[in-house]
């Protein structure tokens, strides 16, 4: 992992100021002669800058996305809790982390520290812009703000604006996470056991009624307590607060609730879509209940140079980071 520290403050969208800004970022590959091989990877809510670990199988030595052909950058979202400026931050002002006073983001504060990195790093264009779920939200946003540099697209598990689905969910797990009586302690475990409570709700979207009937269905019919879809839940939720943070979990689900393609571009996404003039590869998952089909289809009706393609998983909205194989399948032909 690398960091960059901006020299100056960083204006939020909101129009309030970061007075200092740092970035992680992790880099693979080289950048060739002519700076046309650059990949730049945006992750999606609780990933981190190292995409060869959390996209195994896509990113990495001997993957389609491979170090010794590109020039790979992933940096770590600002908000976030794996480097980057965030709730767990030092505040310059009082010496002390943010914590619950962070300010709000928005994914165009966040495309706008990945602009700066960008030229911090001397790149020029960028060959390859990809992104799964909220990373899509973020390439979407910088497809629009940086029209001339980003050469081609790829979406998976995406949509141009956040749905009142989508609300509703992450409005729940703010809620688990506020009935935590630590929440808003201002040390770097309060909200623990909301977190916990948040993630076993987001497993609920991730996955779906047939993946949990398949791998989670106790076969003891006399059991009346202790059942496997229990277990399953605590466990992904104990592993998650063993490596994230409450305060960039809440913040960052309220980044993802604001995000919109046409806000301030005259609220109509259909025009902003069609402004997108990058070759677009999207692809959506049958089985996705958090970022159903719809929300592709609709983008790849309007993006106007764009294929789509309709994979089948059992893994739902986590098939982006899973089903390894035949993305690099579909993305592999789309490149060629």
């Amino acid at each position: 992992m690398k960091f960059f520290d901006h020299p100056t403050a960083f204006s939020l969208e909101n129009g309030a100021v970061l007075p200092t800004l740092r970035i992680a970022y992790d880099t693979y590959g080289s950048l060739n002669a002519a700076k046309s091989n650059v990949v730049w990877v945006c992750h999606a809510l609780t990933a981190s800058s190292d995409a060869a670990d959390w996209w195994k199988g896509l990113v990495g030595e001997g993957c389609l996305i491979d170090p010794a052909k590109y020039f790979i950058v992933c940096a770590n979202m600002i908000g976030s809790c794996y480097g980057s400026t965030g709730p767990t931050s030092v505040n310059p002002s009082t010496h002390q982390p943010y914590y619950s006073d962070f300010p709000q983001i928005t994914m165009r504060d966040m495309v706008q520290a990945n602009i700066l990195l960008r030229k911090h790093l001397g790149i020029d264009r960028i060959y390859l812009l990809m992104g799964g779920s909220m990373g899509g939200y973020q390439a979407l946003e910088w497809c629009v703000m940086e029209k001339e540099v980003i050469h081609k697209l790829f979406l998976i598990a995406t949509s141009p604006s956040e749905s009142a689905w989508g609300v509703a969910v992450h409005t729940a797990q703010r809620l688990a996470i506020e009935a935590d009586y630590t929440w808003k302690d201002h040390t770097p475990d309060a909200g623990a056991k909301g977190l916990k409570a948040a993630r076993a709700i987001g497993m609920l979207t991730y996955r779906n009624y047939s993946t949990f009937q398949q791998k989670q269905t106790d076969p003891d019919p006399e059991k009346m307590d202790d059942f496997k879809a229990s277990s399953y839940l605590n466990y992904q939720g104990d592993k998650l607060v063993k490596r994230f943070n409450a305060y960039s979990y809440w913040l960052l689900t309220k980044a993802m609730d604001s995000h919109h393609l046409g806000r301030g571009r005259g609220g109509d996404l259909i025009n902003v879509l069609q402004s997108i003039q990058q070759p677009t590869l999207i692809i959506g998952i049958r089985s996705d209940i958090l970022c159903p089909l719809d929300e592709q289809l609709f983008m790849a009706d309007y993006i106007p140079d764009t294929n789509f393609i309709e994979i089948d998983s059992a893994y739902g909205h986590d098939g982006f980071i899973i089903e390894t194989a035949q993305i690099t399948r579909f993305l592999g032909e789309w490149l060629q």
